[in-house]
């Protein structure tokens, strides 16, 4: 949802202050989330398009980002080395997400997620992006989102099995980013992130207006904002109703 996941050096300004205005846009749905949780507010994020729009909006800029990142990566030739290092900071938080929402959420604790989903992305167009064209990418992303719309099966109900997409209803979990459709997502961020480089590199590597430069230092630390973002909001939000509650 999510340090840079795979940006390598020198930085590309503009594709950082995306992603960085990505994390401030979560930040606001979980801060929502969080009151809601806390019984400040009365809305339903399960089942509200107002929430579930949102929602899915979000995922789907988070991913772009990542694909456009993979794409720089592939372009600068990121080695083995630095992409398993990052690679392994992804997946630990994916283990922690799902420990830490099973502490708090423990009748539905995230075991497919956000970061889940991103840590098994990266290890496909890892493999395969080199092997792909821009169209083929982009035609392949197409299907892969189509595909959980034409096919499902009671069988991919279970936490064993909903990570591939093809559930008959969505699981009752806090977070689930399956494989499909959203490696179609991120497969068209690739795409788009070898057109821009290819065509129009200064869209993703020019100058940003003073404005928006913290945005694109927000963008650089994106997983240690996700990761320490909401262990804050909430601690924020007990204290200050524990107070309120004397």
């Amino acid at each position: 949802m999510p340090s840079s996941f795979s940006h390598p050096s020198p930085r590309f300004d503009r594709l950082d202050a995306l992603r960085g205005a990505a994390i401030v846009w979560m930040a606001g749905f979980h801060f929502c989330f969080d009151l809601r949780f806390f019984k400040l507010i009365a809305a339903d994020f399960y089942r509200d398009p107002f929430w579930t729009g949102q929602r899915s909006a979000i995922v789907s800029l988070f991913l772009l980002c990542a694909g456009l990142g993979q794409a720089v990566a592939q372009a600068q030739g990121l080695g083995w080395p630095r992409f398993w290092r990052r690679w392994g900071q992804v997946a630990v938080c994916a283990l922690l997400v799902s420990a830490g929402s099973a502490l708090m959420f423990p009748q539905s604790w995230i075991s497919f997620g956000v970061l889940h989903a991103l840590a098994l992305m990266l290890l496909i167009l890892r493999w395969a992006g080199p092997h792909l064209g821009q169209a083929a990418a982009s035609l392949i992303g197409a299907a892969a989102i189509a595909l959980p719309q034409l096919c499902s099966h009671a069988f991919f109900d279970s936490r064993w099995t909903n990570w591939l997409g093809f559930t008959t209803a969505k699981p009752i979990t806090e977070d689930y980013v399956p494989l499909l459709p959203w490696l179609g997502v991120m497969l068209w961020g690739w795409a788009l992130g070898r057109w821009l480089l290819a065509t129009k590199p200064a869209w993703l590597q020019g100058q940003l207006p003073a404005a928006l430069q913290p945005l694109a230092v927000l963008g650089r630390w994106s997983l240690s904002f996700y990761m320490l973002h909401q262990p804050i909001l909430i601690g924020l939000l007990f204290a200050w109703t524990a107070t309120m509650a004397r």
